[in-house]
């Protein structure tokens, strides 16, 4: 692999693209360092919020909402709003109609998206900004958390709201140049980055109090997991297709065959995302109002913060059957077992011993249904297992120093992906120049 690495360097336009794709991201983590304008880092570094809301955030920002940099809210809004427009694509016909004519209409649905992540950014910086002046306040006897009382009527409230969307839409943009410019897919490429640079400061938290045997076995466990994780994401189940011979004029093309292949776990990591965005909804409603007055109000409040807490058993639980579900829900938005046979028939293609048309599309229906369930239950699995494995008594320093849950489940699925990915298109790369590649 360092031989197929030297000779990816050796080559012009791949050393160009890879250090295009590495100078970006050394921007985006110095912009991590800079904090948004009326920031009190002194209070807000001893009493940083740490609840599952900002686990999330954080996942997706590489911890820098903790520190209210100006990237803090990361590509959480703009993920939102390409979730959000994939889904009225299957409910809106004029949407549907734009999402089959190529790529302009796919160009056309990411501008979408684009527009809609900047409200969304700024709805979800109100509420952060919001819910952190609260919680600090509450655990630092009033000290607060900015230098000016956070209020949507003041000038400088506006401009902390203003400098997180920016930081937000910059972020997409740095993502969508490392697309066009560099190797592999932007927007995974940040997350990559900002779950990447938590490792050092959770390393450095665990030696503080190191416990070698249980790092040992934990570190078995983990590499059992990247093995499980490659071997299902790899998955396929591949369905020959065989083509007919088609006269056009006074010529005759050749049939052949080849095969249609369905990835086990085509959902990829949206259903995780889904799952937690809704729990996390009333856990962060509830903890708007746990210091209410009110009596009733007070105590429903503590009482849905302490239910959907992120290691009991009912948060766990309700995590596992929703990634389950919404692997279904996304798999069938992401592949139309409709229009995957009517295309199969307008080019003269069909299944070997099944007929075109309606026969194809149950053939195929069925065919997905039965892999998605081993897909969905991996992803929910891989979702959970982090988390119960961090909550047992046999890890609770790794627990306590972040690993397990920081490193585990959503992240390392996100960086297994990213990696099998990048090396495939440096395997594409290196072929096309017959140099030997990474993958066997």
């Amino acid at each position: 692999m360092l031989e197929s690495m030297l000779n990816a360097f050796r080559a012009p336009d791949i050393r160009k693209r890879l250090l295009f794709v590495l100078g970006v991201l050394v921007v985006y983590r110095a912009l991590a360092h800079v904090l948004i304008p009326g920031i009190n880092p002194q209070v807000l570094n001893t009493s940083a919020p740490d609840n599952g809301f900002f686990g999330l955030l954080s996942l997706f920002s590489g911890g820098d909402i903790r520190r209210m940099s100006i990237v803090g809210l990361g590509l959480n809004p703009y993920i939102n709003a390409t979730i959000i427009m994939q889904i009225l694509q299957s409910t809106i016909p004029s949407l549907q109609a734009l999402s089959r004519e190529g790529e302009y209409g796919r160009n056309q649905i990411t501008k979408y998206s684009r527009y809609l992540s900047v409200p969304l950014s700024a709805l979800q910086a109100y509420g952060i900004l919001a819910f952190v002046q609260a919680d600090t306040a509450a655990n630092q006897n009033g000290l607060a958390a900015y230098s000016v009382p956070f209020s949507f009527e003041k000038y400088e409230s506006l401009s902390m709201i203003l400098a997180l969307t920016v930081g937000s839409v910059m972020l997409m943009w740095l993502g969508e140049l490392i697309t066009e410019k560099g190797i592999g897919n932007g927007i995974s490429f940040i997350i990559f980055a900002g779950i990447v640079s938590r490792m050092p400061a959770t390393v450095g938290s665990f030696l503080n109090s190191p416990d070698w045997l249980e790092l040992f076995a934990f570190a078995v466990v983990g590499l059992v997991i990247i093995f499980v994780i490659i071997f299902v994401q790899e998955g396929q189940r591949r369905i020959p297709i065989q083509y007919a011979n088609r006269v056009r004029g006074h010529r005759i093309y050749q049939g052949g065959s080849t095969f249609l292949p369905l990835r086990v776990n085509m959902a990829g990591v949206i259903p995780i995302i889904f799952a937690i965005s809704i729990l996390l909804f009333p856990y962060q409603i509830a903890s708007y109002f746990t210091a209410s007055s009110v009596g009733w109000v007070h105590d429903l409040s503590v009482g849905i913060v302490s239910w959907l807490d992120t290691r009991g058993p009912l948060y766990l639980s309700l995590y596992f059957l929703l990634t389950f579900g919404f692997a279904f829900f996304y798999t069938f938005i992401v592949f139309k077992p409709d229009e995957t046979a009517n295309n199969l028939r307008k080019s003269g293609g069909f299944i070997p011993g099944i007929r075109p048309g309606l026969p194809t599309e149950e053939y195929l229906r069925r065919v997905a249904l039965r892999i998605t369930v081993a897909g969905a239950i991996f992803v929910a699995s891989v979702a959970v297992l982090p988390m119960v494995i961090a909550a047992l008594p046999t890890f609770r320093n790794l627990s306590n120093a972040g690993i397990g849950v920081g490193l585990g489940g959503t992240s390392v699925l996100i960086v297994v992906s990213v990696v099998v990915e990048t090396m495939k298109q440096l395997e594409a790369q290196l072929m096309m120049r017959s140099y030997e590649g990474f993958i066997r």
